[in-house]
C-alpha cells in the first residue's frame, strides 16, 4: 500500500504536466491517505464541534477509516447533511450561515481536498492568492505594491454572494474536463446536494459549495479559476499595448523653450519654464498605443488596474460582468463594483486603502521625481476607530469585565495577541504608526482591568509591572507578567508592549503556511501501535479527544484522575485507550493505570 505523499506526488505530477486524472475514486480506499488526512486536522477546534450528529473526532481509531473505506468501496457512503448555524459577519450586525459537517464527512472531505489541490494548485494562475499554500493576503498586497507602478484607475470586483451562487452543473462540468472518474464525480456532486439541517428542518441546497466545508475553498479555487484564465489569456492580451509612452509634446516644448531662453541669457525666464516643465508627466497621459490591465484575485474580492481612459476601464467593468454572468452564473455587483480614481481616491481590498503617489516636490540626488506612480500600502482611519471602539465607552478607555476573572498572565497574553495580530496584519502599511492611538487606548483597557480584578488603582499596576526591555528596533517600556513553575520549570512570562510599529515591506503574512509534516507523527505512531495507554490492551483501540488541556486544570475542580494527569504531564489533547477506558473516561468511573509511559 503506497503511503500518502507518494500517492499526492504522482497527482501532482499529472496535474503539473496538465493530463487527465483517471481511476482517483481507487485511490479512496487507501488508509494512509486518511491517516494523513487525520493527522493534519485532529488539532483544529472544529473538530471537537458535532454536526447533525453527536460524532467528533473523540473516539477515532482504524477501525473507523476501515468502515468508511468499505462502504466507499462498495458505494453505500452517504453524505449528511451539514448542521447550520449563523454567525455575526465581521463588522456588521448582519449574519452569514455556517455549515457543521460530522467529523466522518469531514474527514473524507481533507481526502478529497488533499488529492484535488494535489492535481489542480500547479494549474492555478499565479495572480489567485486566496485558500492556497505559501499564498495569503499579504502576498497579494506584495505583488500590487511592486508591480501596479503607474496606475490611473481601479476597478473593484465584487461579486455578489458568490459562495452561495456557485453553480453545481458548471462546477461539475469544469471538474469533469479533467477528471475522469464518474464516482469520484458522482461523490462529489452528492456532497454539494448533501442538504443542510436548520433548526432540525431539513433543506435541499439548489447551488452553491457547503459553507464551513472542508472541501469549499478548493472547490470555489476551480470554480473561480475560469475567471483567472478569462482575465490572462483575453483581457490581459486585450488591453495591454505598448511598452513605453510616447514623450508628452507639451513638456519638450517647455524645454526647448527654456533652452532657447537660457542661449538667449534670461536665466530668471529659463528657470521658471524648466519648473512648469517639471510639474508635466515626462510620458504622454493620453497616448492611445499604451495601456497597462492588471488583475489581482483573493477569493472572491478581485482588483483590476488599469492605465488608460476611464471608458475604457467601464467597458473592462462590462467585460467581466458579462463572463461571469454568461459562463459562471454569477452576478457583479453594480453598487459595490467601483472605479476608482487611484490619486485622488483609494481603492479597499483585503482591508487595505490602496493608491497612487504624486508628489512631484520628492525628487532623487538627479533632481527628477522618484515617488509618482508608485502603490501607497495603507491603514484606513475606520478601520483603527473600529478597533478602538471595542476598548472604550463614550469616547474613553474601559475595562474589560468578562476577563477579571483570568489570570494577570492570562489578561495580559491576550492583550498583547489582539494587539500583534492586528499589527502584523497591517504591517504592510505606510501609516502603521496610526495604531499607536489604539496602543495607548488598549494599554489604558489592559491597566484598568488589572486594577479592577484587584480593586486597585491604576498606577500601583504600573509600579508593579512596568518595566523595561531591549528589542531588535531598541528598548521599550513594557509590562511584564512573570509566572513562577517551580525549580523544574522555566517562568511563565507575558509583555504588553514592545511591539514596533514600524513598516516592513519584506512581511508576509501566508494564510495557508506550508506544513512541514511527518505522515508518521507522534500521534499516528501511538495509534499505530495499537496498545492502550492505560491498561495495556490491545483491543479495539480509540484515541480519546479533548478541547484544551486548561479544561483539565480549572481551579475548584477535584482531584484529576490518571488519564487526565497522564495528559497533562505530556501536554497533550490526545490518549489513545481501549473502548472500555474510553467508556470509563466519559462516564466518571476510576481508571487503574498500568501504563504510563
Amino acid at each position: 500500500m503506497r503511503d500518502a505523499e507518494t500517492i499526492l506526488n504522482i497527482i501532482r505530477e499529472r496535474g503539473s504536466r496538465k493530463l487527465p486524472l483517471e481511476n482517483i475514486y481507487r485511490q479512496l480506499y487507501n488508509r494512509n491517505l486518511y491517516l494523513y488526512a487525520y493527522a493534519r486536522i485532529y488539532a483544529n477546534d472544529g473538530a471537537m464541534t458535532p454536526g447533525a450528529t453527536d460524532e467528533t473526532v473523540d473516539g477515532m481509531s482504524i477501525a473507523k477509516i476501515d468502515a468508511l473505506i468499505e462502504e466507499l468501496r462498495y458505494e453505500r457512503f452517504r453524505w449528511t447533511p451539514v448542521r447550520r448555524k449563523h454567525i455575526p459577519k465581521k463588522n456588521s450586525n448582519a449574519k452569514r450561515p455556517l455549515g457543521l459537517p460530522t467529523w466522518t464527512d469531514k474527514l473524507l472531505q481533507e481526502v478529497i481536498r488533499m488529492i484535488l489541490e494535489a492535481y489542480y494548485e500547479p494549474q492555478f494562475s499565479s495572480l489567485s492568492h486566496g485558500f492556497r499554500p505559501k499564498r495569503g493576503c499579504h502576498t497579494a498586497l506584495q505583488e500590487i505594491r511592486r508591480k501596479w507602478t503607474g496606475t490611473i484607475w481601479f476597478i473593484e470586483g465584487d461579486i455578489t454572494q458568490c459562495f452561495d451562487r456557485i453553480d453545481h452543473q458548471v462546477l461539475m462540468a469544469i471538474l469533469g474536463e479533467k477528471l475522469h472518474d464518474n464516482r469520484f464525480l458522482r461523490l462529489i456532486g452528492n456532497l454539494l446536494q448533501a442538504g443542510y439541517l436548520e433548526d432540525w428542518q431539513y433543506h435541499k441546497t439548489l447551488s452553491g459549495t457547503p459553507q464551513g466545508g472542508v472541501v469549499s475553498p478548493i472547490l470555489s479555487n476551480i470554480y473561480l479559476d475560469r475567471l483567472d484564465q478569462f482575465v490572462e489569456q483575453k483581457l490581459l492580451p486585450l488591453h495591454n499595448r505598448g511598452d513605453k509612452r510616447k514623450r508628452n509634446s507639451e513638456q519638450q516644448s517647455l524645454r526647448k523653450r527654456a533652452r532657447r531662453r537660457e542661449k538667449a541669457g534670461k536665466f530668471e525666464e529659463a528657470k521658471r519654464l524648466r519648473q512648469q516643465a517639471q510639474e508635466i508627466p515626462s510620458g504622454d497621459p493620453n497616448d492611445p498605443n499604451f495601456r497597462r490591465l492588471r488583475y489581482v484575485r483573493y477569493a472572491d474580492d478581485i482588483l483590476l488596474s488599469f492605465a488608460g481612459p476611464r471608458i475604457e476601464a467601464e467597458e473592462i467593468k462590462q467585460q467581466l460582468a458579462h463572463f461571469l454572468r454568461e459562463e459562471l452564473k454569477l452576478e457583479l455587483s453594480e453598487r459595490k463594483t467601483l472605479i476608482t480614481h487611484a490619486r485622488t481616491e483609494a481603492a479597499r481590498f483585503l482591508g487595505y486603502e490602496i493608491r497612487t503617489r504624486h508628489q512631484n516636490a520628492k525628487r532623487d540626488k538627479d533632481g527628477r521625481r522618484c515617488i509618482n506612480g508608485q502603490i501607497r500600502l495603507q491603514v484606513p482611519i475606520d478601520v483603527v476607530k473600529a478597533k478602538c471602539r471595542f476598548y472604550m465607552r463614550n469616547g474613553k478607555p474601559i475595562h474589560r469585565s468578562e476577563r477579571i476573572f483570568d489570570s494577570d498572565y492570562s489578561i495580559v497574553a491576550q492583550y498583547q495577541a489582539e494587539f500583534r495580530g492586528i499589527v502584523e496584519y497591517y504591517r504592510l502599511a505606510e501609516n502603521l504608526y496610526r495604531f499607536s492611538i489604539l496602543k495607548w487606548m488598549m494599554e489604558r483597557s489592559l491597566v484598568m482591568t488589572l486594577a479592577a480584578k484587584h480593586r486597585t488603582r491604576v498606577s500601583r499596576i504600573y509600579r508593579k509591572y512596568k518595566t523595561v526591555i531591549k528589542t531588535d528596533e531598541g528598548y521599550y517600556k513594557v509590562l511584564k507578567i512573570v509566572v513562577p513553575r517551580g525549580d523544574e520549570k522555566p517562568p511563565l512570562v507575558a509583555y504588553w508592549g514592545g511591539i514596533s510599529l514600524r513598516r516592513k515591506l519584506d512581511a508576509v503574512l501566508n494564510d495557508q503556511p506550508a506544513t512541514n509534516f511527518n505522515q508518521r507523527s507522534e500521534l499516528l505512531q501511538r495509534l499505530l501501535a495499537n496498545t492502550c495507554e492505560l491498561c495495556g490492551s490491545t483491543d479495539n483501540i480509540e484515541v480519546h479527544h479533548i478541547r484544551r488541556l486548561s479544561s483539565l486544570k480549572k481551579k475548584g475542580r477535584k482531584e484529576p484522575q490518571s488519564w487526565a494527569k497522564l495528559m497533562v504531564r505530556r501536554r497533550r489533547k490526545t490518549l489513545v485507550v481501549c473502548r472500555q477506558c474510553h467508556w470509563d473516561i466519559h462516564t466518571g468511573r476510576s481508571i487503574e493505570q498500568k501504563n504510563s509511559k
